[in-house]
């Protein structure tokens, strides 16, 4: 089990830079197993199509967003507590190998707005955006809600100046968060 996982791991992560690299639509199963030296037959053992390896690390980031969202709902609906969720959501995504998952987002999202997963993902999105609005529900809230996790996001291709540290990354990215969840009335 143990050299399956690893190998389930290894697809994901080739994959990933393949689609970052090329574009989902440009990559084929066939590039993913030549670049990993393996037969077309072994890697569909793994995973069927794209689709599948998508869902993979999607579902990984969906389970840490329904942790979110079910640790938002039995907070009150304060500043503090918008803090901290944003907070806990840029370590989610400031995590491992989420930057990786995070530029693949951003570079292919025509092709995942048809995708199942991706339908999964503005799902939860609009879902963590309501916590982050919850008491205030002004249309302003809503878009100061949704533009703070986008600062998270586009801190990954917005922030262009060389040098810069993760941290930094998410730190500056915290700051912009801030600035406008400070404008949501607490309920």
């Amino acid at each position: 089990m143990r050299e399956s996982t690893g190998t389930r791991e290894r697809i994901k992560a080739v994959a990933l830079e393949l689609f970052t690299e090329q574009g989902y639509e440009k990559t084929s199963l066939r590039e993913i197993a030549e670049r990993l030296n393996v037969t077309k037959a072994a890697l569909y053992y793994h995973f069927k199509s794209k689709d599948e390896i998508v869902s993979s690390f999607v579902e990984e980031r969906l389970d840490r967003m329904d942790a979110l969202i079910a640790w938002a709902d039995e907070q009150p609906s304060t500043l503090a507590t918008r803090r901290e969720l944003i907070a806990r959501y840029a370590d989610s995504m400031f995590a491992t190998e989420q930057p990786s998952v995070m530029r693949f987002f951003e570079q292919n999202q025509t092709a995942l707005k048809s995708l199942a997963a991706g339908q999964q993902m503005r799902d939860r999105m609009f879902r963590l955006a309501d916590a982050l609005a919850r008491g205030d529900e002004s249309p302003a809230a809503q878009l100061r809600a949704a533009l703070s996790l986008f600062a998270v996001h586009s801190s990954w291709f917005a922030i262009r100046a060389p040098r810069v540290t993760d941290e930094e990354r998410r730190k500056i990215a915290l700051e912009v968060a801030d600035e406008l969840l400070a404008r949501i009335a607490d309920g």
